[in-house]
């Protein structure tokens, strides 16, 4: 009898616990996608560096996701998994009137997706001009437009230093602003991140203070089917920031370590990009994107200089409601590593050819 009514009051508690969540409203999504591409790699991007490449990409892509909604009055939620599995999304909010708190991994307040470029698991010009630092441990808050997140830190060790650990203090602060006027909408970013690399060489104890920040802005104009998006960005440090970087070379997208002076150089970033589209009809969309990054840093006489450049058009092909094709074709450049008192470096380039297949469910 003892076990029976421990067995009832179990299940009682189970049932009180669970009964918030049955009333909640769930939404369950999915999205497979496929990548069939051919890329034609010169020999700088090759493994072996010797002879030029040819290769079929023809995959799942790992952004394919499965993951729902749910809503309960002023509370709601998220998650979503990718295709390994990882954890993309997994947040609460809480509506409170005059905003939005939200607890949880999310995208920061830098995104703000300006391009539907395909190629490479959906690479929308991320990290060739667009700016982007992916989705994060955070707590943000959200007011008539304005964002502030503190986000988990970021970790990136300066170039060239050996580090014994690394200390934070105070979480990545990003924050954005977005105007809305209907056909025209405006995106502000700002963010600032910071961590230590600690040496320890005997009992001597060194720490090196690893700063980053970013600002720019994006936009999105579309009035009637012709639309244009851009966005621009510029800051110091972007690798060690956390930002997605296409650039081949590690030296120019962060902190570096000069033993000569014993301190840590800084490395300035640049990047633009613009979208120009055409939606002909409810089939059929046009898009051409181009983008951008420069990356420069000066390490005593020496001047590093590096740049990446994509270029693309497509065109997406709705055959039924969340079924579409985008074939497309595009060039990566990732231009020259310029280094003061050498030749020029070609760091090669990639053209691609294929389509993204998708369905969403």
């Amino acid at each position: 009898m003892k076990k029976l009514l421990i067995l009832l009051v179990a299940c009682a508690m189970g049932i009180a616990y669970t009964a918030p969540v049955i009333a909640a409203d769930w939404d369950f999504y999915g999205s497979a996608r496929m990548s069939t591409f051919w890329d034609d790699k010169s020999k700088e991007t090759t493994a072996q560096g010797q002879f030029d490449d040819e290769d079929l990409t023809w995959d799942l892509q790992s952004n394919s996701r499965i993951g729902a909604t749910v809503s309960s009055g002023d509370i709601a939620g998220r998650f979503e998994y990718g295709r390994d599995p990882n954890l993309r999304l997994l947040y609460g909010t809480w509506n409170f009137g005059a905003g939005k708190l939200l607890v949880g991994q999310d995208f920061t307040p830098t995104a703000f997706f300006i391009s539907n470029q395909v190629w490479n698991t959906d690479t929308d010009l991320l990290g060739f001009g667009s700016s982007y630092d992916g989705r994060h441990p955070q707590l943000k808050l959200t007011m008539k437009g304005f964002s502030l997140a503190l986000v988990k830190p970021n970790v990136t060790s300066a170039t060239g230093l050996v580090t014994t650990e690394t200390d934070t203090t105070i979480p990545k602060i990003v924050a954005s602003y977005d105007l809305n006027l209907g056909a025209f909408v405006l995106h502000l970013i700002g963010g600032y991140n910071s961590h230590d690399d600690v040496v320890v060489v005997g009992t001597t104890e060194r720490e090196y203070s690893i700063d980053s920040y970013i600002y720019g802005a994006g936009f999105k104009f579309s009035p009637g089917p012709f639309y244009v998006n851009g966005n621009v960005f510029s800051g110091k440090n972007p690798n060690n920031f956390g930002l997605t970087s296409e650039c081949q070379c590690a030296q120019a997208i962060g902190a570096v370590y000069a033993p000569a002076t014993d301190s840590i150089e800084d490395a300035d970033t640049l990047g633009y990009a613009l979208v120009v589209g055409f939606k002909s009809s409810d089939m059929l969309t046009f898009e051409a994107g181009y983008g951008t990054v420069k990356d420069e840093i000066d390490v005593g006489a020496v001047t590093y200089e590096s740049d990446v450049t994509a270029y693309y058009v497509n065109a997406t092909i709705n055959l039924a409601k969340g079924v579409f094709i985008v074939p497309e074709a595009g060039k990566i450049d990732y231009g020259d590593t310029e280094v003061t008192g050498q030749p020029d470096n070609p760091q090669g380039e990639i053209t691609y050819i294929g389509a993204k297949w998708q369905i969403n469910f």
